[in-house]
């Protein structure tokens, strides 16, 4: 992670979409990046009930109208990063998900802002699902959160404590690296956390020998220090056990974190395998997440 140059914000015009955007700005200020916000339009023929609804205007017809209407409030979506920085604005029509993705691939973007959820004038933009799709598909890191509606201005934003949560499976060396290089960027410390699950240390109601779970503990221990010395990475090593999602959301917001930092999965190619936790961490998560 060099630089963030270019950030894509899916834009619905509801106050979620709006804190991300504060997100984005304040990334964007730090690293003189460019922001360029994306509304969908989906196929007009979702907003059609009846067979004969379309005999008033012609798809392309609608298509046209609707594009212009959210261009003018795409137009007039605040977003100002302050100087340095630019920002452009695109409306397209399509599937929300595959255009996010599409466009973040095509403009070459370093970086997603979303929030987990969205409701906007229109239609659901996000139930989940939308979301849901572009951290699986996305190439690039995604930032994304429950709460993005209460952020505030990006002057007042900062980045003091990360949570980098691995499971020590072979991307953790890159999400660790990522995680490292962004807490440099704004000065924060590092946490490495790694969250052993309660499948680990019993079966069914009956608990592993003690001596087991010590064991995971300090194996584990031991390959994060290894990572983050051969990294360059200065981290604190946390290691805790049971639900995973429910670990990382108690030390994050024990240790008062503004950011976890996750892995997603391990394919080298365009679709990657969603680890399972990754979901339940981005919608319990008390700051925001980046799966990387």
């Amino acid at each position: 992670m060099a630089k963030l140059s270019r950030i894509l914000v899916p834009v619905e015009f509801s106050p979620r979409c709006q804190g991300a955007v504060h997100y984005a700005e304040a990334l964007a200020s730090h690293f003189q990046s460019e922001i360029v916000l994306l509304h969908v339009i989906s196929p007009p023929v979702a907003y059609f009930g009846g067979l004969d609804a379309g005999s008033w205007y012609t798809n392309d017809e609608l298509t046209d109208d609707l594009q212009r209407a959210r261009t003018n409030l795409l137009d007039a979506f605040p977003c100002d990063p302050g100087p340095r920085c630019t920002v452009r604005r695109i409306v397209c029509v399509g599937d929300p998900a595959c255009r996010v993705v599409e466009t973040a691939a095509v403009e070459k973007c370093d970086l997603i802002v979303m929030p987990t959820h969205g409701h906007g004038p229109f239609r659901r933009f996000l139930l989940g699902s939308v979301t849901a799709k572009v951290l699986h598909d996305a190439i690039c890191p995604v930032w994304t959160g429950p709460h993005m509606e209460t952020a505030s201005n990006h002057n007042a934003l900062g980045v003091h404590h990360v949570l980098c949560a691995v499971d020590l499976a072979a991307p953790t060396r890159c999400v660790l690296s990522w995680a490292g290089q962004f807490a440099a960027e704004f000065g924060a410390r590092v946490s490495m956390l790694h969250a052993i699950p309660a499948a680990e240390t019993r079966l069914g109601p009956l608990y592993f020998d003690p001596e087991w779970r010590a064991m995971l503990a300090r194996q584990a221990a031991e390959h994060m220090e290894y990572l983050a010395e051969d990294i360059g990475v200065r981290a604190e090593i946390v290691i805790e056990s049971g639900e995973v999602a429910s670990v990382v959301r108690d030390v994050a917001r024990e240790r008062n974190c503004d950011l976890v930092v996750i892995g997603r999965g391990t394919s080298l190619h365009a679709h990657r395998r969603l680890p399972t936790h990754a979901y339940a961490i981005a919608r319990e998560s008390p700051c925001p997440v980046v799966s990387v």
